[in-house]
Formats: C-alpha cells, structure tokens, sequence
C-alpha cells in the first residue's frame, strides 16, 4: 500500500490538537460574531467531531448535522404539544431518545451516529426549553446553526490543515495482516497450526479484520483517499474474508491425512509454503502451482478410499488458497500503484457488491434502550418532585452518558470513569470562571487564557488511551464554560447546573448498573447461539446463497467474539479457534450449491442431511451433536461418489466432507459402499 509522509506519533498527536483548538476557537469567534445565544455549543462541538484521521472528522460530522437537525425538529413537535404535561413529555422524550438508541446500537457503522445524535439532542434542546415552550423553534434553530458552525469549521481545519488521511492507515493495517496470514499459511503447509500461539493467531486476525472493517467504513468519506484505492480495498476484504476458514479447513485436511501423504504432495506443500512468503521476483509463477496440483488429484468414484476424498478435497482448496493468495498481491500492487482495481484479472472470483454484513444483537439493544429510558424518567421524576428550577441537566447528562457508551458489555465503569473526569472538568471550569475570565477584556486574551488547558484537552483525545478522558474535558469544559459575549458567571447557577450535571451522571451510573451490566461471558454465549441458528437457517433453504454474506456476518462475529476470548469457557473455546461455525456454513452453502446438478436420490439424501443438520444446531445447548447425524452425512457422501461426471459432484463432495470434518472431527475414516448409503436413504 502507498504511504504517506508518516508523522511521529507525538508530535501528529500534538497537530491534531493544535488544528483542533484552531477550529474551536474559529467556530467560537464565528458564533460570537452571529450573536447567537449560546455560541460555545460552537466550540463544544468541535472537541465532539473531531478525530485524528480526516475521514472519521468528516464521516461523524455530515451524520452529526443530520441528527441535530432530526433532534431539533423533533423538538419543536414535541415541546408545543406536551409542554403542559411534564410527566408525559418526560416519557415522549424518553423513548424518543430510547428509540434512537435501539436503531443506532442495530447499524454499527459510522451512520449510527446520526441515529445517537437524533435522539440526546432532543434531550439538550427540550428540557432547557420547558420554562419558554413558545420560543423552542427559535432555540432548534440557535442549536442548529451553533452545532453546524462547530461541524464545518471541525471538517473544514481537518481536513485543509495537514490532513491526515485514513487511506495510509488502513493500507498499513492491511498490509500487516496479509504478512501475518502468509506467515500463518505457510506454517499450516508446513504441518503446523494446531499450537497454541497459532489458534490465538487465527483469532488475533480475525479481531484485526474487524478493526480494519470499522476503519475503512470511513474510507467513503475520505477526500484525500483515491477512489481506486478504496474500490481495490473492498475487493481485498472480501478475499481476506475467505482466507481465515480456508486455512482452517486445509490444517483439517492435512490432520486427518496425518502420515499418509504421498511424496509429491509433500513436495508440493513444501513448494506452496515457500511460494507464500517468497518476494514477487523470486516465487515460480501460480500457474506452475496449479498445474502440479491438477496433476495430483486423484480421480473419485463409488469405491473411492477416505484418503483419496480428502486428498482430492485438499488439493481444491489448496488451488484456492494459491488463487486467493495471488489475487492478494496483484490487488495489493494494483492499490500501491493507484492503478484502476476493476482491471486486475482475479483467478478467484468473489461475490460482487455486497455491503459488508453485521451482527445485530435486538435483545440488547431493547435493553439498553430500556435503560436510558429508565434513567431519564428516573431523573425527570426528581426534578420535577423536586421543583428544582436547573434541575434539566439531570436528564440531559442521563441520557447522554447511557446514549455514548451502550454498545460495550458493561458500560457502568466508562460512565463512572466519564462522570469523574467531568467533575475534574467542573472545577477546572470553576477556576477559569471566577478566577481567571473575570480579568480578561479581549478575544485574544481569552483565547490564550484557554489554549493551555484545551491543548492538552486535545492530545488526550489523539491518543486511542485517553481518549473518553480528553472528551470528557473538552466537550463539558466548553459547554460549562458557557462563553457568551459578555461576562455574566454567577457562582450559586453554576453550582445547581454542576450539581444537577452529576446527579444526571450518578443516575447514569447506578441503572446501567442495575439493568444493563453483563459480563463478557454472556455476551460471548449469545454470539455462539446466534451463529448455531445461521447455520440452521442455511442449512435449511434450499437455493443459492452469498458465499461471502455469509462469511463476512460470521466472521463479524468472530471478531467480537474475539475481543471477549478470556471470557469464554474452554470447551466452546476450541470452537472459535478452528473457525469450526464458520468453515461448516461455507460447506452447506457448497453443498446447496451443488445440489441443483445432481441426481434426484442424491438430492434427496443431501436435504435429509441437511434438515436433520438444522435440527442439531438448533438444539445444540440442550444436546451434542446426534450421532446418527454422522450416519448421515456418510450416506449423503456415498451418494455423491455414486454420481457418474454429474456437474455438481465436486462441489457437493467438498461440502459434504467439510460438514464431516467440522462437526465430526474426532470420528473414525468415512467408509461406506453405495449399496449401504441407498439403504440407509430409504
């Protein structure tokens, strides 16, 4: 991948901070200049939107105006109507805001932003806005145009001023993880992979894949990126998505013929490792690979031996590792060269325009939907008993705080560790407020007043570390600040915002932990399930089915599972080191695939399999595997070896021994004569 000029990681950390209290202050001077009643929403929002790569600046900014706009106007429909009825609007609001979240937990992709900003940002708007119910189009419009003026002037100095790029960032990342495949691929040729470090490496890449995903998501939003480079990215991704189970399943291949290779498929293993890792000038041409792969395969028949099925399986998904790997490097040198990727001929050919897949968890997400809402009725309630007259940060600081951090497992301690550093930023408010600001007659003044402390605001936020600290101190710092044009701080109002500020938090705090907390263990359960039930439902249609759909959800999965590893019991471990889910679904896909050119009896056999394959995933918590299941597929396989040239036969013995080797790893050689299998059938 090409690479820009790479900027050392503290002194870039440093200009991001810089360019960031640049765009502040520009948008604070902007507002201040419009008059606009409360202009360090401006400034606030520019610590929000910023990031340290120019594409995720603007990918946030663009959702974030289109959310404040949707909260905005939600906020002149809602307030008018039930102004009059504090209890009720409380609760509009509340699944205003709960519902919002629900949407934006079920996305995750930079567009869930929109969806989280649409619903906290009638919560800042609304509840301020119950003492002047007839002036809240006047103040949707004020917050409008101050949040607007702090994304343009954020996106505008982001990516103007020594813009960095997301292009060179991913590149990298890719780049890593294909050296980190190689190296993987030609130890599996090499007898290897069934080590420890090995299975914890497959993982490792599997949360990598996922981390390069999130990343290129804003690859869209990248002006400085060349638009071969993030076409050439998304065929890559969908070649690296097919890369991790096919390692596993030759490691599987060359397990079950363990002492049993032939000489020239030794060889040949030995000349595809080297092959893998070896310099573009220095490997023998793919073709020659092919050719001695062809050669060894032997052919199959109804008296074909266990070894000569998996010999012949391993030799088909070794011709797809060599194409895999080859297309790797020509889209690699395609994008390094800012060449059009549409032209590069790939030996293997991918499913074409699939938007990368997710998982989506709804039970969770109406729970944490559940408990934001809970949380700001439970904070309205004791305003509104309380009669506390700025008692409205109260529910606006719940429904921000339980909106910011729902998507982790537990996000009780980010809320504890976010309220700290908020009060951390109240006092140091404080200080500038009626210690520092009441001297200071200019703007240039207050904006060296300022520059030391949001400075180190902003490095804080470049590092991936300290990033929630330096949010926390940037975005309340500007927003308690409450820089207007004018000087009027008053002590006892700060302090009743700051107290109803905290009360807000710890109301955030203790419901998230009565309702929503749960460990990584659980959340890691509910992956697995949720993968036993995709298998099922591909097992149970019966058409053709996007290959790489499929593995992009799965291993979607697989990178949150891996995030929670240390978390997931040893037995289920072993099943997500092997990819064993994942590598049976692209089987049954094979297999369904392959169906339509068969005979009728073995089509018959295959869907018995595969409705009795459904059922055991299905049951797979209350029970193992059936072992009449392997019985099964033996007869499904003796069928398929049975079929004289039909056009489906190759795919469908793939398929069938994949199943076999996935969920029967441990089960003795397949053997089987044809006469048994029509018995069995019938």
């Amino acid at each position: 991948m090409s690479q820009s000029t790479q900027i050392p990681v503290r002194a870039a950390d440093l200009i991001f901070s810089l360019k960031t209290f640049a765009a502040a202050t520009l948008a604070l001077v902007i507002a201040l200049w419009l008059d606009l009643p409360r202009p360090y929403w401006a400034m606030a929002t520019v610590y929000i939107t910023s990031q340290p790569l120019a594409g995720a600046t603007s990918s946030k900014a663009l959702y974030r105006v289109l959310g404040t706009l949707i909260g905005a106007a939600a906020s002149v429909a809602i307030i008018p109507t039930f102004v009059n009825a504090p209890e009720l609007l409380s609760l509009v609001v509340a699944l205003w805001v709960g519902g919002c979240l629900y949407l934006s937990l079920l996305d995750r992709t930079p567009r869930s932003y929109l969806f989280m900003l649409s619903g906290y940002t009638l919560a800042l708007i609304a509840f301020p806005a119950v003492t002047d119910p007839g002036g809240i189009f006047d103040v949707a419009v004020a917050r409008s145009e101050e949040i607007t003026i702090g994304i343009i002037c954020a996106t505008l100095v982001s990516t103007l001023v020594l813009p960095r790029s997301v292009a060179p960032v991913v590149g990298a990342k890719v780049d890593d993880w294909l050296a980190d495949a190689r190296r993987l691929s030609r130890h599996i040729m090499l007898g290897g992979g069934g080590e420890t470090g090995y299975q914890g490496q497959r993982l490792r890449l599997a949360a990598e894949a996922l981390d390069i995903d999130t990343l290129a998501s804003h690859l869209a939003f990248d002006q400085l990126a060349n638009h071969h480079a993030v076409r050439g990215l998304r065929a890559l991704r969908l070649h690296m998505l097919l890369l991790l189970p096919l390692l596993g399943s030759i490691r599987d291949r060359l397990t079950a013929l363990d002492g049993r290779l032939q000489p020239k498929l030794k060889d040949l293993l030995r000349r595809i490792a080297d092959w893998l890792i070896a310099a573009n000038d220095r490997r023998e041409p793919a073709d020659t690979l092919r050719v001695a792969i062809a050669d060894l395969r032997p052919p199959l028949h109804a008296d074909a031996s266990w070894d000569e099925i998996m010999t012949a399986n391993l030799l088909i998904r070794l011709r797809e590792l060599v194409d895999i790997s080859e297309d790797c490097r020509a889209l690699s040198a395609a994008i390094a060269a800012d060449q059009d990727t549409s032209r590069v001929p790939l030996a293997f050919q991918t499913e074409q325009g699939i938007a990368p897949a997710r998982h989506r968890d709804h039970t969770l997400a109406l729970w944490s939907a559940a408990g934001v809402i809970i949380a700001i009725l439970v904070c309205c309630g004791f305003w509104i008993g309380a009669g506390w007259v700025d008692g409205a940060s109260a529910p606006m600081m719940a429904a921000v705080a339980c909106s910011f951090f729902a998507s982790q497992d537990d996000p009780a301690p980010s809320i504890q560790s976010f309220a700290l550093w908020s009060l951390v930023a109240i006092v140091l408010v404080a200080i500038y407020l009626f210690g520092i600001l009441p001297a200071i007659s200019t703007i240039e003044m207050l904006i060296a007043a300022l520059a030391p402390a949001f400075i180190l605001f902003g490095v804080l936020i470049a590092r991936p570390s300290t990033t929630p600290i330096g949010m926390a101190l940037g975005a309340n710092g500007a927003t308690l600040l409450a820089l207007q044009s004018t000087y009027n701080a008053d002590f006892e109002s700060y302090a009743n915002s700051a107290a109803a500020f905290m009360v807000g938090m710890a109301a955030a705090i203790v419901l998230t932990r009565l309702m929503r907390s749960v460990r990584a263990r659980w959340i890691a359960h509910r992956l697995l399930q949720t993968n036993w039930t995709t298998l099922a439902e591909t097992a149970e249609r019966r058409g053709n089915n996007d290959r790489a759909a499929f593995v992009g959800a799965m291993l979607d999965r697989l990178g949150l599972l891996a995030q929670r590893v240390a978390a997931i019991p040893a037995a289920e471990r072993r099943d997500i080191d092997s990819l064993r889910q994942l590598r049976v679904g692209l089987n049954i896909i094979d297999l369904r695939r392959a169906r339509h050119g068969l005979g009728p009896m073995t089509i018959q056999a295959i869907d018995a399999m595969l409705d009795q394959l459904a059922a055991a995933c299905r049951n797979i918590a209350a029970a193992p595997m059936p072992a009449a299941l392997l019985g099964t597929i033996d007869a499904a396989l003796a069928r398929a070896l049975d079929e004289q040239a039909a056009p489906g036969q190759e795919d469908a013995l793939i398929g069938l021994v994949g199943i076999r080797a996935g969920l029967f790893p441990d089960s003795p050689p397949y053997h089987m004569r044809p006469s048994e299998a029509r018995s069995l059938v019938a």
